[in-house]
């Protein structure tokens, strides 16, 4: 029941559906919900250095919201001057604070979809339409974990030669920063073009080729595609009447807050917990099973 087994298209509409509400939706309400539920969603998939890179972001859309508001110029509230003389106005600031949030929580969903899709996903959408495309977004998707990993095989390799990046004096680091760069670029090219060469021979570009597929449409991914569905269709509602989008300059204008407003926030809320939702779910009952069948085999 977790949303990693469902369906890839139903994946794929998900994340799809998701960024694209989170840069069409510059409304404060919807932007921090997409931040928040995807920080959850992404901490949930990728444990503690999710949720630190998570936390991180948060500062670094404050001082953007700064550098913006400080170096452009628009809107009528004016809050205080920079050392220049500029004007720093509310609604430039908030703009700022809108487009971080906005970069944050497309960061932290991209983050969310690699943990999600994995190669035979991709091969299995692209590969009978664009056998090409399919190769290289597997080869993409993979890079960036096997990367990671190899970036920590080689750092632990060089600390043992007395080449770490803590190791030495500040020029001594610098240098063996990039010799560790030269490594991870010369190894990631040299892997990219085997794996590219290896997935050719094995006839991955062809097309009309046969392809073992495991994935079936059934029942589950029938319902998730009708609650998505359901959603969406009341946040198209509330977009085309024009409650996801604000107007911040020369002032910040939006339509009044109403109790149907508060249906589009709750059903963009549902929207974005789902995958969170059955993931948990899913975990849950994985654990429940065990349980029992430990009880049993005890008994």
């Amino acid at each position: 029941m977790r949303f990693d087994s469902y369906h890839p298209a139903i994946n794929l509409f998900f994340f799809a559906a998701v960024i694209a509400g989170t840069v069409l939706f510059n409304h404060p309400v919807f932007l921090g919900l997409s931040f928040l539920c995807s920080f959850a969603y992404a901490a949930k998939l990728r444990g503690r250095r999710a949720a630190g890179f998570g936390l991180a972001l948060a500062p670094c859309i404050l001082l953007f919201a700064l550098f913006y508001a400080g170096y452009t110029h628009f809107g009528v509230t004016v809050l205080a001057k920079n050392f220049i003389g500029n004007n720093l106005t509310l609604e430039s600031f908030v703009y700022g604070m809108v487009l971080g949030t906005m970069a944050a929580s497309v960061l932290l969903w991209l983050s969310c979809m690699n943990a999600i899709f994995t190669g035979d996903k991709v091969v299995y959408l692209f590969g009978r339409v664009s056998p090409r495309l399919s190769l290289f977004l597997s080869l993409c998707l993979r890079m960036v974990p096997r990367l990671g990993e190899r970036a920590r095989e080689t750092g632990a390799a060089q600390r043992g030669i007395g080449r770490g990046l803590n190791q030495g004096g500040l020029f001594r680091r610098i240098g063996n920063f990039f010799r560790m760069a030269s490594i991870l670029v010369t190894w990631t090219i040299e892997n990219r073009m085997e794996a590219a060469a290896s997935m050719r021979c094995r006839g991955v570009t062809l097309r009309g080729r046969s392809a073992l597929s495991i994935y079936r449409f059934d029942y589950r991914d029938r319902s998730l595609v009708i609650a998505f569905s359901g959603l969406a269709a009341v946040l198209l509602t509330g977009f085309f009447f024009d409650q996801m989008r604000i107007l911040y300059n020369p002032e910040i204008i939006f339509n009044r807050i109403t109790p149907a407003s508060y249906i589009f926030y709750l059903a963009y809320g549902i929207f974005c917990l789902l995958p969170l939702a059955l993931q948990m779910c899913g975990e849950w009952r994985w654990k429940r099973r065990a349980r029992q069948t430990a009880d049993e085999m005890g008994a």
